[in-house]
């Protein structure tokens, strides 16, 4: 399990960098500074991923991944309010409502995968 969300963190965050524009299209209006909260956030997946599978730093790795789940949530909610587009991209807003409960799933699993160190 550790593994998955090692690479499922990695993956993500590196997509922060390789498909910025659609990061970008989901960020609320009220934050500053979208372009590098969009870059930060890809980089703090792409470190905390890393640092699950070590295991010296796998607990801290995972909270850190937590509060990044927790920071990000408000983008997910703003996907769904904006009427689920990312630039040509439409996702129907079922799975857009299936996500924001998914969420508390993935930061349970995290937990749970440090929770043996």
């Amino acid at each position: 399990m550790r593994l998955f969300f090692a690479l499922l963190f990695v993956v993500a965050g590196t997509l922060h960098f390789t498909h910025t524009e659609f990061y970008l299209a989901i960020m609320p209006s009220y934050l500053p500074f979208h372009c590098a909260l969009v870059y930060i956030s890809g980089f703090f997946e792409i470190v905390g991923g890393v640092g699950l599978l070590i295991p010296a730093l796998s607990r801290v790795a995972g909270y850190g991944l937590v509060a990044l789940l927790i920071a990000v949530f408000p983008a997910n909610v703003n996907m769904l309010i904006t009427e689920a587009r990312t630039g040509d991209t439409f996702f129907p807003p079922l799975l857009l409502w299936l996500r924001l409960p998914l969420q508390f799933v993935i930061i349970a699993l995290v937990l749970w995968c440090i929770k043996k160190e």
